[in-house]
């Protein structure tokens, strides 16, 4: 079977638009340029690949400043919608699992939203002796984006995986809920635990409104300042389970679901924010 050339293709292709355009009135400048419009889209996807791409290059300096970042393989896990139902609430889950023989342990994770305003969402500090761990939570994400988790192991690694998730305004959305209720309510926390199939998970909840300084206040119609949790440390008894810094990223009133053990310790939880009002509560360690 004969095979054609491109050009010949692209030729072919020309004679057809030009033929068109003198059977129908007005279609002249869209069909004549049918093959370079053709051409042009089969290279766009490279080219929305190398800018998305370059946002990571620039950020990444700060964010890991000369450190060496490796595929994470397996080891790191990443959970994200393709498409945001609403780009103030996009649901993430990292799962992090070293394989058995790996004498390394977890330090840390750092959860980055490429395109936001401020890229890292969070970096959460594990329990000494990590090797297996889940986090699911909720954050804002600005315009299509990649996000990336990169886990950080006793040895000073960094394991990165990442998503794309197309959203878009998720740092200048409003509020879901009534800002004097929220602000009324500030500090207040849930506290709840899962039986699980496989290893049993908790969930904090912490009521604010996590304003990101982009919101536009409806009275006013200037911007909300900036006004959101900034430090979350969660204990089990005396040990560490996980502790974060976060940024405008992490969504109104934040949600921490994680891995854990139940036992008879009690879990208690610390919040600090923007303006420095602390929050805290002590649960029963099987929840309430």
């Amino acid at each position: 079977m004969m095979r054609r050339s491109p050009s010949r293709t692209a030729g072919r292709a020309g004679l057809v638009a030009l033929a068109l355009c003198a059977v129908l009135p007005g279609a002249g400048p869209a069909l004549a340029q049918a093959p370079e419009a053709a051409q042009g889209a089969a290279t766009e996807p490279n080219r929305e690949s190398a800018s998305r791409e370059a946002t990571w290059a620039s950020i990444r300096p700060d964010l890991f400043p000369g450190k060496a970042i490796a595929d994470a393989g397996a080891i790191v896990q990443l959970d994200a919608p393709g498409r945001a139902e609403d780009a103030a609430l996009v649901p993430i889950t990292i799962q992090l699992a070293l394989p058995v023989g790996d004498p390394r342990t977890l330090k840390a994770v750092t959860l980055v939203v490429d395109e936001n305003p401020a890229p890292m969402a969070g970096r959460f500090t594990l329990a000494e002796g990590t090797r297996d761990f889940s986090l699911s939570l909720r954050v804002r994400v600005n315009s299509y984006s990649f996000v990336r988790a990169v886990a950080e192991t006793s040895d000073g690694a960094l394991l990165m995986t990442k998503a794309y998730v197309k959203a878009a305004g998720g740092c200048s959305a409003p509020a879901t809920k009534d800002t004097a209720d929220s602000i009324a309510h500030v500090g207040e926390m849930r506290f709840r635990s899962f039986a699980a199939t496989g290893r049993p998970e908790a969930q904090v909840q912490i009521r604010h409104p996590n304003f990101s300084g982009l919101q536009i206040d409806p009275e006013t119609r200037g911007y909300t300042p900036a006004w959101f949790v900034r430090e979350v440390e969660v204990k089990q008894g005396e040990k560490l389970i996980f502790a974060m810094e976060g940024g405008i990223s992490i969504s109104e009133d934040p949600t921490f679901r994680f891995s854990y053990t139940p036992s008879s310790d009690q879990v208690s939880v610390r919040a600090e924010d923007t303006e420095g009002k602390v929050f805290t509560r002590t649960f029963p360690g099987g929840g309430s």
